[in-house]
């Protein structure tokens, strides 16, 4: 009869859509339920910010483990162009030598590189042939790469289709330089650097110090400018040869020389004597160079035993730090001679 429930066909399956059902809201219970906050958008991999940190991510694991597996046998890091008992360094990272004659330079002084990038296609010339026969020779890898490559590894500069990566600079300890001098049995003759910040300075300063026979450069750790890319440049590899050394304090640093028995000579445009007149040049001597801008800072000028200036037409107020520093260590390296 209808209705009865022991009768085939008489009982409705569960969840047929036919007719009503009581409790349907149950049904979709889960369908209901919060699926919690929003992902962030490298989170959820269908997303374009996903996408790109996870190439991201793919070019620095590959970049870390290459580098490591080029400098592995040859043990770049283990010689620096300047090692001292500070242990000073800057951020980790490699540095990038950009342009045809830098990376020449560098490759000469033996600069502990770990990759020499070559642009393709590139107009081959003396210093490119060159820099591929001295990288060949020091097991330095010859890195192909495209432009944009280039111009991406070395921030925007002009690199003529050479790049030479290279670590951070290590410098060196101020009482290193003093060491350095006694070790090549010469009167020492130092450069101290006061708040010049533009590195392209200081790798003229470097190359001029270089030229002239100094023993090294003192810069101080903050408010100044370090052994960048930029620095490494401007000196033209001068900074394999010549060492850097860092000063937690400048002013302690020149005060620690002067007890050591170097006599401290600062720069500026209203010293009290000519640098050519300067009769000490034949002793131990650290030269100070202040910023264009301001010059020396009052603690440092008092800290100097004499300060001397570059007689300079009424016209030009003043001269950057790599210039007036090829000018004093000129004038100096002549009453040396």
């Amino acid at each position: 009869m209808a209705g009865n429930s022991q009768r085939r066909g008489a009982k409705r399956n569960p969840g047929s859509k036919k007719g009503q059902t009581a409790g349907s809201g149950g049904q979709k219970r889960r369908g209901l339920q919060g699926k919690g906050p929003t992902p962030a958008a490298k989170e959820r991999t269908s997303h374009p910010a996903a996408r790109r940190a996870k190439s991201a991510a793919k070019r620095a694991d590959s970049g870390r483990s290459g580098a490591a597996r080029r400098s592995a046998p040859r043990g770049a890091g283990s010689r620096g162009p300047a090692r001292g008992r500070a242990g000073s360094r800057d951020t980790d990272g490699p540095e990038t030598i950009a342009g045809r004659n830098p990376v020449v330079e560098a490759l000469r002084a033996r600069v502990p590189a770990t990759a020499l990038y070559v642009a393709e296609r590139i107009d081959s010339d003396d210093r490119v042939r060159e820099a591929l026969k001295l990288a060949g020779n020091s097991g330095v890898p010859l890195m192909e790469a495209p432009r944009m490559e280039l111009d991406r590894l070395t921030s925007g500069a002009v690199h003529q289709g050479l790049a030479l990566q290279v670590p951070h600079y290590s410098y060196a300890h101020p009482e290193d330089l003093l060491a350095a001098a006694e070790k090549a049995g010469q009167s020492a003759l130092l450069v101290a650097l006061d708040g010049v910040t533009d590195p392209r300075n200081l790798g003229a300063v470097v190359r001029s110090a270089a030229a002239f026979g100094a023993h090294g450069v003192l810069v101080p750790e903050r408010r100044a400018a370090g052994m960048t890319s930029s620095a490494w440049k401007t000196s033209a590899g001068a900074a394999a040869r010549v060492p850097v050394a860092r000063a937690t304090n400048l002013t302690r640093a020149l005060q620690a020389y002067r007890s050591a028995g170097v006599f401290v000579v600062g720069l500026d445009a209203g010293g009290s004597i000519e640098i050519g007149a300067v009769e000490v040049a034949r002793d131990p001597i650290v030269l100070v160079i202040g910023s264009e801008g301001r010059g020396l800072s009052r603690l440092v000028r008092e800290s100097c035993d004499l300060v001397a200036s570059i007689p300079i037409g009424a016209a030009t107020e003043s001269l950057n730090a790599g210039v007036a520093a090829g000018i004093a260590l000129y004038e100096i390296a002549r009453k040396r001679r």
